[in-house]
């Protein structure tokens, strides 16, 4: 076996804004850090996609506090907030917005003060961004530069298959295969932070990187560790659909409508949602989310769709001047690309968005499990039913500021640095790299292919567990999904390449992907009503017996185990409620 093992303190999993946050702040608490990403640094994930605004109440644009951005959060969340976990995230947004413009993140500025303006469901102009459809990139590129003021070690194109538990149970390192050599890699760690979140490649339809495969969640699960709201995806009805276009967010049409209007046509030339929303569009773009999904699809179902399957989105009132002032560089992007919504329109359609659901964590980023943390999209809960729009980065800077300054603590001063494995430990990590080396060259002859098999679990998601759900489907897709895994794990192809075998990485995706389809799945058979991002077609209505988080967690005999936990609340007057400090020595808690 061609193996390496490493040492450090603290391990973060994801090198999006969440892992590079994570990553510096533990480096400041004095410990060694080493920050993995299965593709680059910076440049995988979903921050890089990222090209709208940021949410958070820094007041440079008008009076604002955190108590209304977080009163605004509950709101669109519709009842199932972890209110400590949104109470933190709105407080310390603006500190970390402000930190990062010192850092290096160069925020549009209106003089002295960053530029800000109001986004759909907050009450003020809080959102901030970078340029025009920027902010991703300029998120990355101040972050980066942390990183290397702090020193901190990364790795590129390595993917952990597995986290490596001690005979108490803790979580003391992460097995993973460095792809561009073909090594099998021993990270040990006493700190592991999961900030690979997000799970949208699970659907045919989605607005993010290819490599959003839910690696946190399937590593979460894998070591017991409680996940909470999984039927919670978020998917965003007017995303672009066709033409195509190259380097822009398929979700800017939002702010295109907000600011300029347009029409929402069916095939037929109809504004279609009076019927759905019970009041007619025109224009206004005031019907919400969910139910602007839910007209599509049912035009489309009806044989009312755009040519291309989905609806036709209008800017043709509006003169070329009136749509360059309003997104000057989209406009003229989209002119390069011969796509001039002046005169024509474009076609728009529902897209995996975002995972709402996640990790369940306490205030300091804790799971359940000893020596596991999480931050970003990893996490669940601070959303509710709903994500608030402009809250992703902002969750990804606090949270992961917060649980990097937890695990990098802990590390230090709790376990006092890496303890040498023991037996249990060694074993395990025996077990998960020899897994690894076992997987090169499976089946090499065969004519069953990894990607065929991903694109199956995809579109038996988009059916059957996408935007709206009933029992029927949700039952169909348990058994469409175990005839995928059952293909996968006897026939599927992987090339015997030892150095950049990409089909070698793509296994242990698609591996974790069958589990955190069957996740979202069962999450969402339990939750027998419609609430938020979650829409039953058979329980359309919200059902408040059911206004408390689902918590799932894999069984040590393989199962998915559902139970009911109620709401967690912040216990305080928002005007006077501070977050604790994080605690250093957590050994006897659990998260709450």
């Amino acid at each position: 076996m061609n193996r390496r093992d490493v040492t450090t303190d603290v391990l973060v999993i994801g090198a999006g804004a969440a892992g590079m946050y994570a990553a510096a702040e533990a480096r400041r608490q004095g410990a060694r850090v080493i920050l993995l990403d299965k593709s680059m640094v910076g440049r995988g994930g979903a921050t890089i996609m990222a090209q709208m605004t940021v949410a958070a109440a820094v007041g440079h644009a008008e009076d604002d506090s955190w108590q209304l951005h977080y009163a605004d959060t509950l709101e669109s969340g519709r009842g199932l907030n972890n209110e400590q976990l949104s109470a933190l995230m709105c407080q310390d947004g603006p500190p970390r917005i402000l930190e990062s413009w010192e850092r290096g993140v160069n925020w549009a500025q209106n003089g002295d003060k960053l530029d800000q303006v109001k986004a759909p469901g907050h009450s003020r102009k809080r959102c901030c961004y970078v340029g025009a459809l920027q902010t991703g990139t300029g998120v990355v590129r101040g972050l980066k530069k942390e990183l290397r003021r702090q020193e901190v070690e990364s790795h590129d194109t390595t993917v952990v298959t597995d986290l490596i538990q001690d005979d108490q149970g803790a979580v003391v390192g992460a097995a993973a295969l460095e792809v561009k050599e073909g090594v099998q890699v021993a990270f040990w760690a006493p700190s592991v932070i999961l900030a690979c979140g997000g799970l949208t490649e699970l659907y045919a339809r989605n607005s993010a990187s290819v490599n959003m495969t839910g690696d946190a969640y399937a590593l979460a699960l894998g070591v017991q560790a409680d996940l909470v709201d999984m039927e919670m995806v978020q998917f965003f009805p007017i995303a672009n659909l066709a033409p195509r276009t190259i380097g822009l967010d398929p979700i800017m049409w939002d702010p295109f409508r907000y600011r300029l209007g347009g029409k929402l046509l069916n095939g037929e030339g109809e504004e279609f949602i009076e019927r759905y929303a019970g009041v007619a569009d025109e224009g206004t773009y005031t019907a919400t989310r969910d139910v602007v999904t839910y007209g599509i699809l049912k035009e489309v179902e009806e044989g009312r769709g755009s040519p291309a399957g989905g609806a036709w989105l209008d800017f043709t009132d509006l003169t070329r001047e009136e749509i360059r002032d309003a997104f000057p560089a989209a406009y003229d992007r989209l002119l390069e690309q011969g796509i001039d919504v002046s005169e024509r329109a474009v076609e728009v359609a529902p897209t995996a968005h975002y995972t709402i659901g996640g990790v369940r964590v306490d205030i300091d980023m804790r799971t359940n499990v000893p020596g596991l943390f999480a931050a970003g999209e990893a996490v669940g809960g601070q959303h509710g039913a709903n994500r608030l729009s402009g809250n992703a980065l902002t969750e990804a800077f606090v949270f992961g500021a917060r649980a990097g300054e937890a695990a990098g603590g802990y590390a230090v001063k709790t376990v006092g640095g890496t303890p040498e494995p023991d037996a249990t430990a060694s074993a395990a990590m025996d077990e998960a790299l020899a897994t690894i080396a076992g997987v090169r060259g499976r089946n090499h002859d065969s004519d069953v292919f990894l990607p065929a098999l991903r694109s199956r679990l995809k579109d038996i998601m988009w059916r059957n567990v996408g935007p709206f759900r009933d029992q029927d489907r949700l039952e169909v897709a348990r058994e469409q999904i175990a005839e995928v895994r059952e293909e996968f794990e006897t026939r599927a192809r992987v090339d015997q390449r030892e150095a950049f075998n990409l089909e070698w990485q793509e296994w242990f995706e698609l591996r974790g992907m069958l589990d955190v389809a069957d996740l979202v799945r069962t999450a969402a058979l339990a939750r027998t009503d419609s609430r938020g991002a979650h829409q039953r077609d058979d329980f359309p209505q919200e059902d408040e017996r059911l206004l408390a988080n689902t918590v799932t967690r894999r069984t040590p005999e393989g199962s998915l185990d559902v139970r009911w936990e109620d709401v967690v609340t912040l216990d305080a007057d928002p005007a006077s409620w501070t977050p604790p400090p994080i605690d250093t020595d957590p050994r006897e808690r659990t998260p709450r």
